[in-house]
């Protein structure tokens, strides 16, 4: 019998691993965690070793997911060999400044296609699956989305436009997929404000992180963890809830 299985994209590490821990310790380890990476090779066989370890079946999927002939081919070997799919988790993303001033078209077409065509893609192939899983809830598609690309309820940064506008289409997909594939798939998203803080560039300065918490109600920043809960808790348990997206940041939105 095939184990209940999940896929995370770029899931070697931050936020991803801990989706994978999450959704693995949910099944008590009797599982199947399939994880797409780019190219943190090293952290996503730890990653692997980690959970096989603990009882899961673990399948890595090295893919640059900004290739979309590449993610259409893996759609397909998917599609067909893995035999059951019960959550698929849009987690990968591309998050690199495009101030407008400077704004090429290269980058802006590439934060499309990681965080907005692929996505789409992966689900178009392989809805088949999600919508036969046995599960009670039925399947469940899970997108990472952002508090800063919401529509007119985000809160657009400057100097962010194309991260910006291809997560404002992910937010789009959450909804209109929520229609399409109903009722055998729900289709939600978690919008986090930090849960991660970057390793490079200016937002990893703690004077920056500093004033960005001064504006949390809650004053801390979330962590991999907490957004790994809200994962599980959409993707598992909330049976009821299609076409929503749940803001993850301590309050930011209200202030």
């Amino acid at each position: 019998m095939i184990p209940p299985t999940a896929l995370i994209t770029g899931a070697a590490r931050r936020v991803g691993a801990a989706i994978a821990r999450e959704l693995a310790r949910a099944w008590d380890h009797r599982c199947r965690i399939v994880i797409t990476y780019r190219a943190s090779d090293d952290h996503a066989r730890r990653l692997a070793d980690d959970l096989h370890a603990g009882g899961a079946d673990v399948i890595l999927e090295q893919i640059d997911l900004a290739d979309l002939a590449a993610v259409e081919a893996l759609t397909a070997r998917l599609a067909t060999s893995l035999g059951r799919l019960d959550v698929l988790v849009h987690n990968a993303s591309t998050y690199i400044p495009t101030p407008l001033d400077t704004l090429a078209a290269d980058d802006l077409l590439s934060a499309y296609r990681i965080n907005a065509a692929a996505p789409v893609l992966l689900s178009r192939g392989l809805a088949p699956l999600l919508r036969a899983s046995p599960l009670k809830s039925g399947g469940a598609i899970v997108a990472m989305c952002d508090i800063h690309a919401l529509g007119e309820h985000g809160l657009p940064r400057p100097g962010f436009i194309g991260y910006g506008m291809s997560k404002a289409a992910l937010a789009e997909m959450v909804r209109a997929l929520a229609r399409e594939l109903a009722p055998h798939i729900r289709v939600n998203g978690v919008a986090p404000g930090v849960v991660a803080w970057p390793e490079t560039g200016y937002e990893s300065d703690e004077a920056m992180q500093q004033a960005y918490l001064s504006r949390v109600p809650l004053a801390r920043p979330g962590t991999p963890e907490d957004a790994a809960g809200a994962v599980r808790w959409l993707a598992l348990e909330a049976a009821y809830v299609t076409g929503e997206i749940i803001r993850l940041d301590g309050g930011r939105s209200l202030r």
